[in-house]
């Protein structure tokens, strides 16, 4: 029986636990940063603090003990919040072979260095950027992973033997794994899609309509296939699962942590007392935003949705004067 090892217990990270305890091939590892989550897994086989009301199988076991939780792993799948992932794994480098395959599931970008989680973790290994790491993404809300409804993702990462060993041990007849050769397209598309699903969100919590949504996304789109471009990655994979497909996820659906931000932010809300709210949980989108005008500017690439909302996170801007401004910026030609 193969050993996995899960670096992160969020909803997400426990959701990719249930997926790979519940083929019954693995023994799954997960760390967690919480006690009192080691102690629901193990005790009552639910993450009570971030996923309640989802059976985490039996294969699964919880820890706080990052050597615990990496002993005898030939895969480490991390999934903490991205700017963790650095410190993270700097603890975790002497714990982890060359050999060992690392599968970011960390869907942003680290705010101090630009950096891609597969980049961070490249760097701190000091491996080859591909050798042996890839990059996992798609439309995944964890509730619904967890659940056991049918879900198709992307793993990325130019080591073939990587794509090969993840897409065989993570699919099951509800979790359908592709792959592709595009690492930078899809950790980007990842990444920047919450962005523009926190303006959606700021949509709905202004009381527009599904034109200004569909606007939105569609915008948010071009956009973020020009800074994938510019980076070096592939316009095409923008219209795939890490793409289009985890950016209507995120733009439309409820469980969108990064939407309800949106939502409460064109309600009136200031961002310290939604944060306050969240008791824990993390909208990747808020420190993206930053890291994403960033690149933008270093590359020469126009964003003006994730400019506008960079201003509503950390400027205080008006929601509806950001808007106004997206509506009446001079005409340009969509092709």
């Amino acid at each position: 029986m193969s050993q996995i090892a899960v670096i992160g217990a969020g909803a997400w990270g426990t959701g990719i636990a249930i997926v790979l305890g519940r083929k019954g091939s693995h023994r799954v590892h997960l760390w967690a940063h919480e006690a009192e989550v080691c102690e629901s897994v193990n005790h009552r086989r639910v993450n009570e603090k971030f996923l309640p009301g989802r059976t985490i199988p039996d294969s699964v076991s919880a820890t706080n003990d990052l050597a615990a939780a990496l002993e005898g792993a030939h895969t480490v799948v991390s999934v903490m919040p991205s700017q963790h992932c650095r410190g993270l794994f700097e603890r975790m480098r002497p714990l982890i072979s060359p050999q060992t395959l690392i599968v970011s599931a960390t869907k942003g970008l680290e705010e101090g260095s630009l950096m891609r989680m597969t980049e961070v973790i490249s760097q701190v290994l000091k491996r080859d950027e591909g050798s042996a790491i890839g990059a996992l993404s798609g439309p995944s809300f964890a509730a619904e992973v967890a659940r056991g409804d049918p879900t198709a993702i992307t793993v990325a990462s130019t080591d073939n033997e990587l794509l090969r060993t993840v897409q065989e041990e993570f699919s099951d007849p509800r979790f359908r794994v592709y792959t592709n050769n595009d690492v930078t397209g899809v950790e980007l598309g990842g990444a920047l899609k919450n962005i523009v699903a926190i303006a959606a969100g700021i949509c709905d919590g202004l009381g527009l309509g599904h034109n200004s949504v569909a606007a939105l996304i569609t915008r948010g789109l071009a956009e973020m296939t020009r800074l994938v471009v510019a980076c070096g990655g592939r316009a095409e994979t923008m219209a795939g699962l890490a793409g289009l497909g985890d950016l209507v996820l995120t733009c439309t659906g409820g469980l969108s942590r990064n939407r309800s931000v949106g939502v409460e932010l064109g309600r009136g809300r200031k961002l310290p007392e939604i944060l306050a709210a969240m008791h824990g949980m993390v909208a990747e989108g808020i420190f993206t935003t930053t890291a994403a005008v960033g690149l933008a500017h270093a590359r020469g690439v126009e964003m003006p949705i994730t400019e506008q909302m960079h201003a509503i996170l950390h400027q205080d801007k008006s929601p509806s004067e950001a808007i106004h401004e997206l509506m009446t910026r001079s005409g340009k030609s969509e092709a």
